[in-house]
């Protein structure tokens, strides 16, 4: 938590500094990783659908994060010019080495429930992300133009559209489970009442 906490101030400086969408996006995921660790850590040991409920949340703060890159290479296509390669290839370097950090740690804990899959989702949309922006860089760099770091930042609200959609799937269907299991319970007492009222 710390680390992408640390990242993300780091990101969204250099970001607005150099005039880069890609690692704006990648500052986002820092953040979203922040967010995911805290709740995930929050809700370990919780009844299954507290951890769902935790695990929909996060599901749609990286739609919403997805939808927020993706209207910003909208708007950089028509306003804004071509971003500060150099900026962006050192950063992102240093980033991608925290995430494979990251990621190496939480690699156990991929086949996990919704909620701890999610903190796995994360770091390696992270990781993706950092790769991608040191090509946005060098794309940049060798083009002169913005159109790499388009593409790169479009790509990455892309990846978090489809790793929330993941963890929103999966995490339904836990919803629905528990549900199903505190129905089955509830009517289980309910049944084990009745009998024993109707005992002499």
């Amino acid at each position: 938590m710390g680390l992408n906490g640390l990242m993300f101030a780091v990101e969204i400086v250099a970001g607005v500094a150099a005039g880069s969408l890609a690692l704006l996006a990648d500052a986002g995921d820092f953040l979203g990783d922040t967010l995911t660790y805290g709740i995930s850590l929050a809700v370990i040991g919780s009844a299954l659908r507290v951890r769902a409920g935790a695990a929909l949340f996060k599901a749609f703060t990286l739609a919403a994060l997805g939808l927020f890159i993706l209207a910003g290479a909208l708007y950089r296509v028509f306003v804004l010019g071509t971003p500060d390669a150099m900026t962006m290839g050192t950063v992102g370097l240093v980033a991608l080495a925290v995430n494979a950090f990251c990621a190496l740690l939480l690699f156990r804990f991929r086949e996990g429930d919704a909620n701890v899959r999610s903190v796995w989702l994360c770091s390696r949309n992270d990781a993706i992300g950092n790769l991608a922006v040191l090509l946005a860089a060098s794309g940049v760099w060798a083009s002169g133009t913005a159109w790499p770091d388009l593409v790169v930042g479009g790509l990455m609200g892309a990846i978090f559209l489809s790793s929330a959609w993941s963890i929103l799937r999966q995490a339904l269907g836990e919803w629905r489970h528990a549900g199903q299991e505190a129905g089955a319970a509830q009517a289980e007492t309910v049944s084990g009442s009745s009998i024993s009222e109707e005992k002499p």
